[in-house]
């Protein structure tokens, strides 16, 4: 492994992240908040000392990148911007320990939403715009936002955004990583700057415009109000409804329109799901819980929120979901688990891997009811490889494992089932709310330090799917066991 590239490109993240850090120190000075101000200029400095230093020591001619870098360096890279944009909250003294900043902050990167703030009046502007600032941020990806910014002449920077992007498949949509990179954070940028504008037109103030747009751009969630957004108007709330929706949508659709090629994008096998799934939740929603609200508009806006809310992970909410009836909510627990498009903000395990899935399983049947019959299939006009198949099979497998461990550990909690159930499918699908302990009217406060560290372990893994996180943590323990053998290998030369 070439670690000495995977340190300078570490140390070029901690740059990128102090240099971010600036805009919640203005912020927080521009409304007189001097303890998160002092926080904020502490940590942007601090961090920017060490990622210049970093850079300067490790620089070295050889910047070749493989896949193996690709993940160590996407892992890495999210744990360090985490437990660096945690301090500015502990610091200020808004948070009362750096678990929970640290778990708040990681919810923030991921896009997850989940929180362990009980008073939001209670935090600063400064704080409360970091927070929806890391979803933005961390939506598209952090190392996607590196490429598009910093030079880089290795050639190899596709194995780092297939390292972070998620989906099944990831490619570059023009020949240059670079490029790419450019064009995503362009539509991006447009789609957010788009929705700042239109909630403006709905009596929003700049500031509620600009971290409600950055939590939907990123579909993360982080509010500023107690009620997420069930006491903004109507007309925010459809707003706000469409724009996660189309958030959840492949970006790769976006560069086809603007490229001229409307009848590729509208052929997308993936949006036509996506959009069913949509269109079908939201309507069995309606119906069974038209008894709670007064009017058909009322009910069809809150139930097509909640399902665009949670199919795209984004997990705002309008009304306390939690009180709806049992056909509703196990709805919505399905949508958490299908989540958006691949190469979308979204978490989830993604639509294109459960439409595999699901040709993969019917493919198996004919191939039991005709076993000399040969059925491939195909997926968005290509047929789908038998690699293809394998690592969406794999892919899956290590999902429930993944999960059922989390669930297990969290577990020994004194909650109810339902509690740690949805509180483990919430993080690991980067949605934030659940139900019961953890639902849209609650948080995630009362959990104790391990039962934070292991939900914030698996947002992190969520939103990379899983496979950076375990590659990292294979390759220390590789380390310290190749380590632990050298030293034991000297002790004995020594004896000898």
């Amino acid at each position: 492994m070439n670690r000495r590239m995977v340190v300078n490109t570490l140390g070029r993240i901690i740059l990128i992240e102090s240099v971010l850090m600036f805009i919640p120190f203005m912020i927080s000075a521009g409304y007189g908040e001097w303890n998160a101000a002092l926080a904020f200029g502490i940590t942007f400095l601090a961090a920017g000392l060490a990622g210049f230093l970093t850079v300067r020591i490790t620089a070295e001619h050889d910047r070749g990148i493989h896949a193996r870098e690709g993940f160590v360096i996407a892992a890495f890279s999210w744990i360090l911007m985490s437990l660096i944009g945690a301090v500015p909250l502990a610091v200020s003294g808004e948070f009362p320990s750096y678990i929970d900043a640290l778990f708040e902050i990681v919810s923030g990167f991921t896009t997850t939403g989940a929180s362990v703030v009980r008073d939001l009046s209670a935090l600063s502007h400064g704080i409360l715009f970091w927070r929806s600032f890391t979803h933005w941020i961390g939506g598209m990806g952090v190392l996607v936002l590196m490429m598009a910014i910093i030079p880089d002449d290795s050639g190899r920077s596709i194995f780092i955004m297939r390292a972070e992007m998620p989906g099944p498949v990831v490619d570059k949509i023009v020949p240059k990583v670079k490029n790419t990179a450019k064009i995503l954070y362009l539509i991006y940028f447009v789609l957010t700057a788009a929705e700042v504008i239109m909630l403006l037109f709905g009596g929003m103030d700049l500031f509620e415009s600009l971290v409600h747009s950055m939590g939907t751009a990123g579909t993360g969630g982080f509010g500023i109000r107690a009620d997420s957004l069930g006491s903004y108007s109507p007309y925010c709330q459809w707003v706000i409804t469409a724009f996660m929706l189309l958030f959840g949508l492949n970006f790769n659709l976006y560069y086809l329109i603007i490229a001229g090629k409307i009848r590729s994008a509208l052929r997308s096998e993936e949006m036509h799901v996506y959009l069913g799934i949509a269109v079908v939740s939201t309507t069995i929603i309606a119906i069974n819980v038209a008894r709670m609200y007064s009017t058909v508009g009322e009910v069809i806006r809150h139930s097509a929120f909640q399902m665009a809310s949670i199919l795209t992970t984004t997990g705002f909410s309008t009304v306390d979901f939690n009180q709806w009836p049992g056909l509703s909510k196990t709805i919505l627990v399905v949508l958490m688990c299908i989540g958006g498009c691949a190469g979308s903000t979204a978490g989830g395990l993604k639509v294109s891997r459960v439409i595999l899935i699901i040709k993969g399983i019917g493919s198996e049947i004919k191939h039991l009811l005709h076993p000399r019959s040969i059925t491939r299939g195909t997926f968005e006009g290509k047929g789908i490889t038998k690699e293809l198949r394998s690592g969406v099979n794999s892919y899956f497998a290590l999902y429930i494992l993944v999960f059922a461990v989390t669930f297990i550990i969290v577990s020994f909690e004194s909650f109810d089932f339902e509690t740690n159930a949805t509180a483990v499918i919430a993080c690991m699908n980067n949605i934030g709310p659940g139900l019961a302990g953890v639902g849209p009217a609650a948080g995630y406060y009362d959990y104790s330090v391990v039962s934070k560290l292991v939900l914030s372990l698996a947002m992190l893994m969520g939103r990379l799917e899983l496979y950076p996180i375990i590659l990292a943590m294979a390759s220390i323990g590789k380390r310290n066991i190749g380590s632990a053998r050298l030293s034991q290998t000297k002790r004995a030369v020594r004896r000898s």
